[in-house]
């Protein structure tokens, strides 16, 4: 993100509405190497490949913030494979961290990754370094500590159904495992802040917490959360795509004051649910209308979303969740018109 986008950002999470309003979305593997052109397999294993393709994003959209920004990830394997997980990278599709198949007599025993010489980590950050320079040129700064949150994590260690089992038969032993990871979390999340001092925010993604009731979320999620949002940055983002009525209320607690969600809630019904003290970056549907859509249906669906909101305060327009695979370019800028076209002032 650049300096401009990065002060705009604190603005809007402070309260201050711009006309038009901001736009923003998340993008990464599923997006990305599609888009540019190149394999999902080049985009992991040639960082210059990488980089040119989020070059490419910004300057074609340089009005539209990126997020995280310059993302260096290999998809659901970055942190389960510090664990441990086997990882399997297929040509053209997604790749996939298979569960670690830890028992739950193996908790207490799980030894703790070093994020600086374990799994996928210092591939990621390396790449990081080695592309620091060119982003900096672009005029762009890494701006965020990324990672899966501790939930999400522990269902790629055992599985998402033994998981919730566990959570729901065994609670106690549950929290050491979630425990042990938000350990780790915090240590990698400080180790990325330390490598790149212009880091000044933390984003992490868990769509487990939709899948939690409320009794569940306030014992092993929102302490967990909370330890990890609870850091001298600005910027406290979270995802999750999946329900999220149960959390959401939570989120001022948790420490996020920048919330990705999914399409099946409104804008308006998440502003009564975080008594709008939250940003919210949603929501038209990513895949039926942002991916399928003509841009037509695209410039009719943001305007539609816009004109619901009565308090435009505290929201940057994008879809619900990420960047999905297959979005076009024409899409993206009817997104940008409409958005642009609209009087919000």
């Amino acid at each position: 993100m650049t300096d401009a986008q990065w002060v705009l950002l604190k603005r809007t999470i402070q309260g201050e509405q711009s006309s038009p309003l901001p736009v923003g979305f998340i993008i990464d593997c599923p997006w990305v190497p599609n888009w540019y052109g190149v394999s999902t397999l080049d985009y992991f294993s040639n960082d210059d490949i990488w980089l040119r393709a989020n070059l490419k994003a910004i300057q074609d959209f340089p009005d539209v913030m990126f997020l995280p920004g310059f993302w260096s990830e290999y998809g659901m394997c970055t942190e389960p494979s510090a664990f441990g997980a086997r990882c399997s990278f297929p040509v053209n599709e997604f790749p996939h961290a298979h569960r670690l198949s830890l028992t739950v007599n193996e908790i207490d025993s799980l030894p703790s990754p070093n994020p600086r010489v374990d799994g996928l980590l210092p591939f990621m950050l390396n790449r990081l370094k080695l592309a620091q320079p060119r982003i900096e040129d672009a005029g762009h700064k890494i701006r965020f500590a990324v990672a899966r949150g501790p939930l999400n994590i522990a269902s790629y260690l055992m599985g998402t159904s033994e998981f919730l089992t566990l959570l729901m038969m065994d609670p106690e032993r549950a929290e050491r495992l979630v425990k042990k990871i938000t350990a780790f979390l915090k240590e990698w999340l400080s180790l990325q802040r330390e490598t790149f001092p212009s880091i000044d925010g933390v984003f992490l993604l868990d769509d487990i917490i939709g899948f939690l009731g409320e009794t569940d979320f306030r014992t092993i999620g929102l302490p967990h959360f909370k330890q990890l949002f609870g850091t001298d940055v600005s910027v406290k983002f979270l995802h999750n795509d999946a329900p999220c009525k149960v959390s959401a209320p939570f989120l001022p607690a948790m420490g996020v004051n920048l919330f990705n969600m999914g399409f099946d809630i409104t804008l308006s019904e998440l502003k009564t649910l975080t008594e709008n003290k939250v940003v919210l970056l949603g929501n038209i549907p990513p895949r039926d209308v942002l991916g399928s859509g003509a841009p037509g249906d695209v410039n009719r669906v943001t305007t539609e979303l816009i004109d619901s909101l009565q308090d435009k305060s505290r929201v940057i327009m994008s879809c619900g969740g990420g960047m999905p695979p297959g979005v076009k370019s024409e899409n993206i800028a009817a997104f940008i018109d409409a958005v642009k076209n609209h009087p919000t002032a």
